[in-house]
């Protein structure tokens, strides 16, 4: 008995140099069973995992850099990008860097530098204000080109369609020689943002931006090309016999036309959504030229005279003239006046009179009736025209039986309607379908749950993140609270009350009393401790150990006896 008082006044010896309430929560914890022990160390064990865990989980990550030394335009895209990927994003103080989560800095980065993000900025003039002392003149041209190139890109980046751009010059040597003197070309490239295209306008306006920035550089001599490597300058090959961009949007222009002609007509008198149409044009886009020439048959001669020529001509034999003898070798006569002359006619007459010859030839030209004609055909002829509509033709049950809206007659004259609505030609071989069918209802797709429709919105989805979070720690600081501090506090509160100071005092202990509050100890329970809780400790101890149990009841025996 002396070795067990030693044994348990040391430990008593030991609390009694603790404060007063730690050691009253000690003596407490100690009255606690072996079970009873580890359960509690369980739960609070779990319990500090939970609340490390969620600790670590709700930490903020951290931010590492992006991207740096940013031009303000390439920071702005990049920002705006990384809100509508709904990604958290932090500036530096001096604005000139982005900062995102550690562990997403590498995917970030791939994924902007798929949609050519940053861009990075193009040298332009001011590469010209830092010259060196002593430059070459071959560097100091390769600068002045560099800077032209990027000024060029500069401003075709601005175009609402171009994400990104680069210019290419090449500009000859000057040469004395004009044999040798080539001409500059150019050629761009140009990077689209996603679903955007360019028209014929912009390139034409790309192609002569650049050649009116570059001296003696033609617009033919400007290529322009995209990200994918399609070249958007090439000209339209005439000797090919097909159909370019703008030759397809007028053929569907023009369908759209009549499509909308017979809309306008159909939906009055059927209703809207109870019909369908559709026109196929046939277009001719072949350019012809005709020239023509037609005369006409010969006018009547005192019609138009263009020109007319007379001749006559007069001759004969002449008999012996003059005087024989010597005064025929005398010199002529003089000549005289013309209008001592006799008149033609009279010698005419007397040389007719005489015997002598006439002839007459007459040449008359008269004005020919000719026709040119010059005709050169407009492209984008209608060759031929296709209509087709069907209509929803319903049935009715009516006193008279079966009924069907609209007849066959109803579609007879809505076909001749929509035939003079688009002008239809029958000579050209127009044709035009005009039926009616039972339409199918509309067939409507199950509605999206609510709980999809949730996590499709990524905003919600942050929202219910951060909500979790916070339920999970309030979940963990509740479970240790009600799973451990609570029970120990009315564990200890209990016991308080039991050995509170206005309390009787208890009779000093007999000897028998004191083996038997010896053996109560050995069973994990207390003298002070509830009835309810000593007899669950005996039936433990009678169910784990009940030999342990026979030998305390022969001792308790055993020392009644010798009373």
């Amino acid at each position: 008995m002396a070795e067990a008082d030693t044994t348990l006044t040391a430990p008593a010896t030991a609390a009694s140099r603790l404060p007063p309430g730690l050691a009253n929560l000690l003596g407490r914890l100690e009255a606690l069973s072996l079970q009873q022990k580890l359960a509690a160390g369980a739960a609070l064990a779990l319990a500090i995992a939970l609340v490390v865990g969620l600790l670590l989980w709700s930490k903020p990550a951290d931010y590492a850099v992006l991207f740096s030394n940013l031009d303000e335009r390439d920071g702005g895209t990049i920002v705006t990008t990384l809100q509508q990927m709904n990604v958290p994003y932090r500036i530096s103080d001096n604005g000139s860097a982005i900062l995102v989560p550690s562990g997403q800095v590498h995917d970030l980065r791939l994924r902007l530098a798929a949609q050519g993000l940053p861009r990075g900025g193009n040298v332009g003039f001011e590469l010209m204000d830092n010259q060196k002392l002593g430059i070459t003149q071959f560097a100091e041209q390769i600068n002045y080109q560099r800077a032209v190139e990027g000024e060029l890109a500069r401003t075709i980046q601005n175009i609402g369609t171009v994400s990104a751009a680069r210019v290419h010059l090449a500009i000859p040597k000057k040469t004395g020689f004009l044999r040798d003197k080539e001409k500059p070309s150019a050629s761009v490239m140009v990077t689209l943002r996603p679903g955007r295209v360019l028209d014929e306008t912009q390139i034409a306006g790309i192609v002569h931006l650049v050649s009116s920035s570059v001296p003696e550089l033609t617009p033919e001599r400007v290529t322009v090309v995209d990200q994918s490597g399609n070249l958007l300058t090439r000209s339209p090959d005439k000797s090919r016999d097909e159909l370019d961009a703008k030759q397809l949007a007028f053929i569907q222009e023009l369908e759209a036309a009549y499509v909308r002609r017979v809309e306008s007509i159909l939906e009055p008198i059927v209703g809207a959504g109870n019909f369908k149409a559709q026109v196929a044009a046939d277009v001719d886009f072949n350019q012809t030229e005709l020239t023509s020439e037609s005369y006409r048959p010969n006018p009547a001669p005192d019609q138009a005279i263009r020109s007319q020529h007379i001749e006559e001509r007069y001759g004969g034999d002449q008999g012996p003239q003059g005087v024989p003898g010597a005064l025929t070798n005398q010199p002529p006569v003089p000549a005289t006046a013309p209008i001592t002359t006799p008149e033609v006619g009279q010698g005419a007459a007397a040389a007719a009179a005489a015997g002598g010859k006439r002839e007459r030839t007459a040449t008359i030209n008269y004005e020919l009736d000719r026709t040119i004609q010059h005709t050169k055909k407009a492209l984008g002829e209608v060759r031929r025209l296709t209509v087709a509509v069907v209509i929803n033709q319903k049935t009715e049950t009516t006193r008279e039986g079966v009924k069907t809206i609209p007849s066959d007659e109803e579609l007879a004259q809505l076909e001749k309607l929509v035939q003079n609505a688009v002008g239809l030609n029958p000579t050209r071989g127009d044709s035009i379908t005009v039926s009616g069918a039972l339409f199918a209802g509309k067939i409507e797709e199950p509605p999206v749950p609510w709980w999809k429709r949730l996590w499709s919105d990524p905003v919600m989805v942050g929202i219910v993140r951060e909500v979790l979070r916070y339920l999970l720690i309030a979940a963990a600081l509740g479970l240790v609270y009600f799973g451990v501090i609570r029970p120990l506090v009315r564990t200890v509160a209990t016991k308080a009350e039991t050995a509170a100071p206005g309390a009787p005092a208890a009779a000093p202990p007999s000897g028998a009393e004191e083996e038997e509050e010896g053996a109560i100890v050995q069973l994990g329970v207390r003298p002070g401790d509830p009835f309810e809780r000593k007899v669950a400790e005996l039936r433990r101890l009678a169910q784990s150990n009940p030999k342990l149990l026979a030998n305390m009841i022969k001792e308790w025996l055993g020392t009644a006896e010798k009373r």
